[in-house]
């Protein structure tokens, strides 16, 4: 799976992704920052990449159709969140893609 972090996520989202075998770009590296959301999204959508982001603009499926991408995750954090807080939700993330990649695997292996 290949994922987009959006600049709201920072370096140590893209390592703990990384670490955990994903394809991560991120809008900082594509100088992406501050760009319009229909802007992020079709770099998304061209490169087949899931956005990650804390944006909850992206959170309307009316404006952003989900079977138009390959996938929009909106992450949410606590109000003051930490730089803790924002670590333990990316590794969360992480390890339930994990949990399903997994389960995905004994499934196939039953059939």
């Amino acid at each position: 799976m290949k994922f987009k972090l959006d600049e709201n996520l920072g370096r140590r989202g893209q390592q703990v992704l990384q670490a955990a075998g994903y394809d991560v770009s991120t809008v900082a590296h594509e100088s992406l920052q501050q760009a319009e959301d229909r802007n992020l999204i079709a770099s998304c959508q061209g490169e087949n990449r899931c956005l990650i982001t804390l944006d909850l603009d992206f959170a309307n499926p009316l404006v952003f159709l989900p079977s138009q991408y390959s996938g929009i995750a909106v992450l949410r954090l606590p109000n003051k969140p930490s730089a803790a807080d924002l670590d333990r939700l990316i590794e969360t993330f992480a390890a339930a893609l994990n949990k399903d990649a997994e389960e995905e695997v004994e499934i196939f292996a039953r059939a």
